[in-house]
């Protein structure tokens, strides 16, 4: 069997690993435009900030490597420029003149290009991007011979990792967004936490804001913003997106959607033996049923060796499953990380489903450095199956995202989440992991044991019902809700009828720190019959998702009467 595959690095390498392991006799040719057909394309950043110091640990394998390890025939600098399905053969462009290769399986993992919008200056010698080795090395000379100022345009996975980069090199790096915060894909409330990060780092943070133009000068360039600011760079880094690059295939009969690959459950397209992977492929998202591009190493890694699977030994091939999208960045002290849907694309779907907020220790509070996960975690309404989860927090972020991806995975509703058996010690989690407690906390809102109100009721709430903060006097006093009423949740049996007379008929809205006392509250009002409800997360949550506005918002007290209103 003669298999070509376009493209190497996560999804072509893994496939033709995998493709020789089922088939010794097998010739595998891959084809690479670029010259490095396996490198660490994730770690690119780290090199540029100096925490990977050797070049060459970027680069995985060589071709001279895989052929001694593998009996791969890797060809670089080898751009395929046409596909012949009907004739089964690629044309290739080489430095020595165009060539034609025939195959009996054809493997496309072209990968993405770089989104190039139409940005006067784009052209500027000093723009870059971070997408190769020779970039890397590129931005690693620049940041330690003299560059002095950076700016970083979009602020998604690649271009906050690279503005850390930077920053760690000593430049002052600025981060321009146009969407609404950092890490689109972001809780909006969590995204908040990650701008703190940013901006004690150093790191400058433009976001709701277009760039819209580059000037090109003698000793630097400037960047021009929608408001008509200005920021100087030495360096430009342009990290807005990435589209598949897939002209060469669709231009040849390959089926595409907005550009991208579609393929079936097995990754072929609708050209006889013809598969594709990886960025390129257009995948349906498993809990919004979307189709679009993935473009994650994980996922792309997968696909090859389960392609390989179809091709040599289709009777064990399984199906390739529907992405969930998981996704972790480090961002100074802080670990992001995703899996699933967020609200606002369940939102937009009009997928019924309830949120939940919540802030524990990352281990056990007793045991040192104790530090708080911030977790948003969505089930569906109708059944409890989950549907996505962020985390934000200094330590155990990725376990915990890991942990419900598998659940997410597995079609798990909020409750069973009670029920796994996570490990514990108190240097490593809590006797009720975070996870057991989303479980937990989603079980009580399904069976009414909890009702929750949310950050984005705020306005509607103020209007139409009793504030009650069950915060201690002191907690108070530093920050609250001018319309709220001030009972310590310790005190509340005690002034029942003084909550009744507040609020005169009105529903009554809890809140506290975390929401763990305005949880306890919620139940004695519950049960004296009033129409009670708890913040969810808290006036952590809150605080994050007013973002700017929350100093104005909420009011401080030098002196305070307890129980009065704020």
């Amino acid at each position: 069997m003669h298999i070509v595959i376009v493209g190497g690095v996560a999804g072509g390498m893994s496939c033709a690993a995998r493709a020789r392991r089922l088939d010794e006799r097998a010739e595998i040719i891959v084809l690479d435009r670029g010259d490095h057909v396996s490198f660490a394309n994730c770690g690119l950043p780290y090199f540029v900030g100096g925490e990977i110091a050797d070049r060459d640990k970027l680069l995985i394998h060589t071709p001279d490597s895989l052929k001694a390890a593998l009996n791969l025939d890797v060809r670089t600098r080898h751009d395929v420029t046409g596909l012949d399905a009907k004739a089964q053969t690629v044309t290739v462009r080489t430095e020595s003149g165009s060539d034609t290769i025939g195959y009996d399986a054809l493997v496309l993992s072209p990968g993405a290009q770089m989104i190039r919008p139409p940005l006067p200056g784009l052209d500027s010698p000093r723009v870059h991007s971070l997408r190769t080795v020779g970039d890397a090395e590129t931005l690693h000379d620049l940041a330690t011979r003299g560059a002095k100022r950076a700016v970083v345009l979009g602020a998604g996975f690649i271009g906050l990792e690279a503005a850390e980069a930077l920053a760690r090199r000593g430049l002052a790096v600025s981060v321009v967004e146009l969407a609404g915060h950092v890490l689109p894909p972001l809780e909006s409330e969590l995204a908040a936490l990650v701008t703190a990060e940013l901006r004690r780092l150093g790191i400058t943070v433009r976001d709701s804001i277009a760039a819209t133009a580059i000037e090109s000068g003698a000793e630097h360039d400037t960047v021009i913003l929608a408001d008509g600011s200005q920021i100087n760079a030495d360096l430009v880094i342009l990290s807005v997106g990435v589209r598949p690059d897939t002209a060469v295939f669709e231009a040849s009969g390959v089926a595409c959607e907005r550009g991208a690959i579609i393929v079936d459950e097995h990754g072929r397209t609708n050209l006889p033996g013809v598969w594709a992977i990886g960025d390129a492929v257009l995948s349906t998202d498993a809990v919004l049923g979307l189709r679009r591009p993935v473009a994650l190493a994980g996922p792309a890694n997968r696909a090859g060796r389960l392609v390989a699977d179809d091709i040599v030994r289709p009777d064990i091939a399984r199906p390739i499953p529907q992405p969930l999208g998981t996704a972790i960045v480090r961002v100074g002290d802080l670990t992001a990380a995703m899996t699933g849907a967020n609200h606002t694309a369940l939102e937009a779907r009009g997928i019924g489903h309830h949120t939940i907020h919540l802030h524990p220790n990352q281990h056990a509070g007793y045991f040192p450095d104790a530090h708080q996960i911030h977790l948003v975690v969505h089930f569906r309404d109708s059944d409890g199956r989950l549907l996505g989860a962020q985390g934000v927090g200094r330590e155990g972020v990725d376990k915990r995202i890991d942990v419900l991806a598998g659940a997410i995975r597995n079609r798990a509703a909020v409750d069973d989440l009670i029920d796994l058996d996570l490990s514990y010690a108190p240097p490593y989690g809590n006797a009720k992991d975070p996870v057991n407690m989303v479980g937990m906390i989603g079980e009580n809102l399904r069976n009414g044991t909890t009702r929750l109100w949310y950050h984005w009721d705020l306005e509607q709430v103020a209007k139409t019902a009793l504030i009650l903060d069950t915060r201690s006097r002191d907690e108070f006093a530093a920050g609250h809700l001018p319309q709220a009423l001030n009972i310590p949740h310790t005190e509340l049996r005690a002034r029942l009828g003084e909550v009744t007379a507040t609020a005169a008929g009105r529903p009554v809205r809890v809140m506290c720190q975390s929401g763990v006392r305005s949880y306890l509250a919620h139940r004695i009002l519950a049960d004296n019959g009033f129409d009670s409800a708890t913040l969810s997360g808290g006036i952590i949550t809150l605080r994050d998702a007013l973002g700017p506005q929350a100093g104005d918002l909420l009011q401080t007290a030098t002196t305070f009467q307890g129980g009065t209103h704020g």
